[in-house]
């Protein structure tokens, strides 16, 4: 039997109790946000409380945070959405957790819960340098492993810190710094006259 969004909202406190900070039902999708210290406590209650039984973990991805600072948000930087699916009950459900340290991001790895948060770890690891603690093989994921700084953190710079390069001198692959002339590109749009205009 399918569950709705307001059951769910009404069943998560008595299943997470404690590790639940709040839920927030927005256009038929409920969000609910967990205590960083009682992590992977909340999620695998929600894989396995018979009422919920989340047995499938869609995605996982990292957020920076950081420019939500000019609307007026205070709070962490970096956190960690996961979406959830319960086949059981035909519903879905968008799991945050932030991490409380914004020098060194880190909250508990979900791989021993589903084995699929596995390589999503890896990449929130590779592009945004949050530590999946209890993973078992964290590493970086689609950029080298020589790659300087987290490519998706939004203070990272455009061109990047260093260019790789084959030197056929050296007969290798290295890395130098960036040199490329930062500019700014305005598009230049050319119509014709009474473009559009019907015939």
């Amino acid at each position: 039997m399918a569950l709705s969004p307001d059951t769910l909202s009404t069943c998560l406190p008595n299943v997470l109790g404690d590790a639940l900070v709040k839920t927030d039902n927005r256009l038929g999708e409920l969000t609910v946000e967990i205590k960083p210290d009682l992590f992977a406590r909340a999620m695998q209650a929600l894989r396995d409380h018979p009422e919920l039984r989340f047995s499938q973990m869609i995605d996982l991805c990292g957020m920076d945070y950081s420019s939500y600072k000019e609307d007026g948000r205070e709070g962490p930087r970096f956190a960690v959405v996961c979406h959830l699916l319960s086949i059981a009950h035909n519903v879905r459900l968008r799991v945050r957790v932030f991490c409380p340290d914004d020098d060194l991001p880190m909250v508990a790895s979900v791989t021993d819960i589903w084995p699929s948060a596995n390589w999503f770890e890896r990449e929130a690891f590779d592009l945004f340098g949050i530590v999946f603690e209890g993973h078992p093989d964290l590493r970086r994921i689609l950029t080298d492993y020589g790659f300087v700084g987290h490519p998706f953190r939004k203070d990272f710079p455009l061109s990047g810190h260093v260019e790789m390069r084959y030197d056929p001198v050296q007969q290798r692959v290295i890395y130098q710094p960036v040199s490329i002339e930062p500019r700014e590109i305005t598009p230049r749009i050319v119509r014709e006259e009474h473009y559009g205009e019907g015939r």
